[in-house]
């Protein structure tokens, strides 16, 4: 079975937008990790709102990665979209099908919704040394308990801190 993993950044203080669902504080200084984890990966999940705003930021970002966008709203049409309607089918779907692990890329609604269905196997973290105070927080209130194992972590000379869970799953 495929892998999902959800890697993002967050401020220290547990988010991943700012107030206005600004992202300008994410470092874009140094690759991250992200040259051997886009090579790891062949589908991305993506939600909605998150897909909208990587098309106003990078309208060619992840050219030859499937995109899978997940929407709750009925007039967003696409090809490649799955609904709450069909949501466990379809992932079940795509998860035992051939390839490489799958990118959760976000955002907030897709990610509790698939914490919650026990989809997601790994967290990749990159925590930015700043406090924003306020905005969307990374995980939403959970029915339940998430226990994670540390795989790894790494400091950067920029302030940054990434750590890798694993998911363990009942």
């Amino acid at each position: 079975m495929r892998k999902v993993i959800l890697n993002l950044c967050t401020s220290l203080d547990g988010y991943i937008e700012g107030v206005n669902g600004e992202i300008d504080w994410c470092f874009t200084d140094q690759d991250y990790g992200m040259t051997p984890f886009l090579e790891s990966i062949d589908t991305i999940f993506i939600g909605r709102k998150s897909y909208e705003q990587l098309l106003e930021l990078m309208p060619e970002g992840f050219s030859g990665k499937k995109m899978i966008i997940f929407s709750s709203t009925s007039t967003f049409s696409d090809q490649r979209v799955i609904s709450k309607e069909t949501l466990e089918s379809d992932v079940n779907s795509i998860l035992t099908s051939k390839g490489k692990s799958i990118w959760l890329f976000g955002g907030a609604e897709l990610i509790h919704v698939l914490l919650e269905k026990q989809y997601i196997d790994e967290l990749i973290v990159s925590i930015h040394p700043l406090i924003l105070g306020a905005g969307k927080p990374l995980i939403k209130a959970l029915s339940e308990r998430v226990k994670l194992e540390l795989l790894s972590s790494e400091s950067f000379s920029t302030g940054l801190i990434q750590v890798h869970y694993s998911v363990i799953k009942k």
